[in-house]
């Protein structure tokens, strides 16, 4: 028996109740001021219908905008349908909410980022690697001293040398100037 409760995959479900609010608003009432909405989706996950000439060309994520040039605006308790515009051709589209993975409404500064998750598990979907990919190597931390007291210096010229020659050196402790990189 599963005794987790799986509080992210909760508020993420919570999330995506209120984009379905805010949809099932907008069909009743339409757009009210200068509201509108990025919508992104994953175009791979089931039940995303969508024409194909639009799947191969967002073959992984696609955004739309409701804003102007949309029709036919359906919300249901599982998906919502849209006719949209693309290069002036209207297209009928049906985004489950379920692949949704970001909800903005700029006009507001509001937006909405949703983890991918298995419904049936509440396990986070993660992409296969490729074969042969390394995992990412951390940045180190960079070391945090306190400020000096007011009047004070942080030390003197031998203490900081003693400290330089201590540390050890390796590529990601050295600092850059970009001047290096520019022409001159």
């Amino acid at each position: 028996m599963n005794d987790r409760f799986h509080y992210d995959a909760l508020v993420d479900d919570a999330l995506r109740s209120v984009v379905r609010r805010v949809l099932t608003q907008v069909a009743e009432t339409g757009l009210p001021g200068s509201h509108h909405f990025y919508i992104s989706f994953r175009s791979n996950d089931p039940g995303v219908e969508l024409p194909e000439y639009l799947r191969a060309k967002y073959p992984d994520e696609m955004t739309i905008v409701l804003q102007h040039q949309y029709w036919g605006l359906i919300i249901r308790e599982d998906d919502f349908e849209v006719t949209v515009s693309f290069n002036k051709q209207q297209e009928r589209i049906k985004v489950p909410f379920a692949a949704l993975s970001a909800f903005v409404d700029p006009s507001v500064r509001f937006g909405l980022q949703f983890d991918r998750r298995d419904k049936a598990t509440g396990e986070k979907v993660s992409a296969e690697k490729p074969e042969g990919a390394v995992e990412p190597t951390p940045l180190p931390v960079p070391e945090k001293r306190p400020a000096p007291p007011e009047g004070e210096t942080a030390g003197t010229e031998g203490e900081a040398a003693t400290a330089e020659a201590a540390k050890p050196e390796d590529a990601a402790s050295k600092v850059v100037k970009l001047d290096s990189f520019r022409k001159k």
